[in-house]
């Protein structure tokens, strides 16, 4: 009989929220979490730039945040992490539509007008991220 070779742990698909309120982020990945979601919070726009490995989505919340290192963020995650479902909670998306609109490669991201509440953005991920517990 051969050896045993050890199988790879599959990657669970992660979500990031990122936001600079702690209470924001604490609140949204306790709720995400609850519901099965593996996700991993931040206060920092830099989270957006260095995904981790499994990223399936990012819910930002970037009324908070300088808007041109907002731009810059979000044009850098449509273009080096195409496949990656991004959930923007804005009061302003107006001021992000240079960014958020079909560039052809990656995948439209979808505005949700803040205040947002968990369940809707638990439902826009379940329906557009490979999330773990889901179908394939």
């Amino acid at each position: 009989m051969g050896a045993l070779v050890p199988r790879k742990a599959k990657t669970q698909p992660t979500v990031a929220v990122v936001a600079k309120s702690p209470e924001t982020v604490d609140g949204l990945a306790a709720y995400l979490g609850n519901a099965g979601v593996t996700t991993r919070g931040s206060r920092s726009l830099e989270s957006v730039r260095s995904l981790a490995s499994g990223t399936a989505a990012v819910v930002l919340f970037p009324d908070e945040f300088a808007s041109a290192g907002v731009l810059s963020a979000v044009r850098e995650l449509r273009r080096n992490h195409p496949r990656v479902f991004l959930v923007v909670v804005t009061r302003q998306p107006h001021d992000l539509e240079p960014v958020l609109e079909a560039d052809g490669r990656s995948t439209l991201p979808l505005v949700l007008p803040k205040p947002a509440f968990g369940w809707s953005i638990l439902d826009a991920l379940r329906a557009n991220a490979p999330l773990a517990g889901d179908r394939e």
